[in-house]
């Protein structure tokens, strides 16, 4: 496991746990920290590791998961830097979506801006009580810049996040759960990491492949209209069908006995 500056990444059984370790500027989002996140998400995704089943982003200390953006490193930015330093937040969050593993974030603490897009961009979100999130780049004379007016909506519906996203105001983890923004909340960081990692555990005893096509078919079908959606996902289904795991997992039914699916390593 290589050594990061601004990150703490462990292996914990089939997951890969990732800590944004600023807490002294609560975990905001330096250039640093987005090179690391997407040097760690490349990583996980060119090993050939059949044991590791997804990845858990989650910040250091009880404050903050990521509190936003670097506000203080945008400020000197140059508008060419400013625009490479969006650039690469983005492309973090396309990794983030586009790792074939599940990417769940435990959220404990401010989820604020670049910290709230982070979460959005990965597949379950997972928040302890006293997790905050919201969009309050309008308060700063901005707008968000790492895809929160492309992928809040797809979470919470569009009214809610063109009210989130015009006043700035924040959603506290009881609300984010009533409007289907978090998963689940939980009393402690540590709880919500065991469910973080037990979800990985549930998630790795079906087929790793199918496991991968299902997170790459709802990605491909979310901007499409239903019918081309549904024609993506018969494509898919086909392919899924056709692989070593859909025999084995269609015969094992047939057999009445337990898969052991070949992409399990």
């Amino acid at each position: 496991m290589a050594n990061y500056e601004t990150l703490l990444v462990r292996r914990d059984g089939p997951a890969l746990v990732v800590t944004v370790n600023r807490p002294e500027s609560l975990n905001a989002l330096s250039e640093a920290v987005i090179a690391e996140l997407r040097a760690v998400v490349n990583d996980a995704r060119s090993r050939d590791d059949p044991g590791l089943r997804g990845l858990i982003i989650t910040g250091a200390g009880e404050k903050a998961f990521v509190a936003g953006a670097d506000i203080r490193e945008m400020a000197a930015m140059a508008r060419t830097d400013l625009d490479a330093y969006g650039a690469d937040g983005q492309q973090l969050t396309l990794d983030l979506e586009s790792l074939p593993i599940p990417v769940l974030a435990v959220v404990n603490g401010f989820a604020l801006g670049g910290g709230c897009e982070l979460a959005l961009a990965c597949d379950f979100i997972y928040a302890t009580r006293n997790a905050a999130f919201g969009l309050p780049e309008v308060t700063l004379g901005l707008i968000p810049g790492f895809g929160g007016t492309v992928r809040l909506a797809g979470r919470v519906g569009a009214g809610v996040a063109r009210e989130l996203t015009y006043s700035g105001r924040r959603l506290g983890a009881a609300d984010a759960l009533r409007v289907g923004l978090v998963n689940a909340v939980f009393d402690t960081t540590d709880a919500a990491l065991a469910a973080a990692k037990d979800t990985i555990g549930a998630i790795g005893a079906n087929s790793r492949s199918a496991v991968a096509r299902a997170k790459a078919t709802i990605a491909a079908a979310r901007p499409l209209s239903t019918e081309n959606g549904l024609l993506v996902e018969r494509g898919e289904f086909l392919e899924q069908f056709a692989t070593p795991d859909g025999r084995e997992g269609t015969s094992a039914f047939l057999e009445k006995r337990k898969p052991t699916f070949p992409s399990a390593g």
